[in-house]
Formats: structure tokens, sequence, C-alpha cells
């Protein structure tokens, strides 16, 4: 599951990333970049939590305390199936 979850996360924000370069100038790409960087390190503790045996409501919840403000809906900027 780590594996397919890293795979996902880094098309998400190489996608993200060529988007933004489209969009933006080099102080904006620079902060998106910082975004995704933060949002994968994010999500990369709900996965350590969720594998720790913690229940996932408890995980889903420190995700979304620590993207507050960060990204955007309950998922950090970031969903999938289930």
């Amino acid at each position: 599951m780590k594996k397919i979850a890293t795979v996902l996360l880094c098309i998400a924000m190489s996608a993200t990333v060529c988007v933004a370069a489209e969009k933006h100038g080099e102080a904006e790409k620079k902060q998106d970049i910082a975004r995704h960087r933060a949002m994968a390190a994010a999500h990369e503790a709900a996965a350590k939590c969720l594998e720790s045996g913690k229940p996932e409501d408890t995980c889903q919840k420190e995700l979304q305390a620590v993207c507050k403000g960060l990204a955007i809906g309950k998922s950090c900027g970031m969903k999938h199936e289930h």
C-alpha cells in the first residue's frame, strides 16, 4: 500500500507542478512546490499513523489538523477511494 500511495503522490505532485508552472511566476511556483512538499509530508505521517495500528478516524483527524490552511478539502488536497 505504501508503494502505491507514494507513486500516486508523485504523479499528483508532478501534474500539479506542471500546471502551476504554466500559470504562475517563479515566486508562486516556489510556494506551490513548498505546499506540495508539506502535503506530501502530512500524507506520509498519515500513512505511518495507520501503519502503527491507530484507528483510521484518529489518523484522519491528525491529517486534517496538519493540513488546515494548507490544502483544499478534508483530504489535504488528495482523495482516494473508500
